[in-house]
């Protein structure tokens, strides 16, 4: 089993940031790619961002190319989403994703 455990949502005005993280704890974390996806309202549940086991490739959607970064520790079992320049759009719930385990999310909203 593994547990993931989002932190760091909130309430930011557009143009500024917020930092993601996501704990993870159980099994190996180390092995296998970690990923972002977000829900808004009414909507379904989209990727935003993906890291491999060694950090060495990330890949995003193209809206938030540029603005968002994810990386990650593994000696921290903890992937993180820093996320600038921040829009009204990117409200949604932030969840962390591995393998077929997800955590309960985190809700940013971004007041414009």
């Amino acid at each position: 089993q593994v547990q993931l455990v989002e932190s760091g949502g909130g309430l930011v005005q557009a143009g500024g940031s917020l930092r993601l993280s996501c704990a993870a704890s159980g099994r190996t974390f180390s092995s296998y790619d970690m990923v972002w996806f977000r829900q808004a309202p009414g909507k379904e549940r989209e990727f935003v961002a993906g890291i491999n086991w060694s950090g060495s490739r990330t890949y995003y959607t193209d809206s938030v190319k540029g603005r968002f970064t994810i990386s990650r520790d593994n000696a921290k079992n903890t992937v993180y989403l820093q996320m600038n320049s921040l829009k009204p759009e990117d409200t949604a719930i932030y969840y962390c994703n591995y393998v077929h385990y997800w955590g309960h999310g985190t809700q940013v909203t971004v007041s414009s």
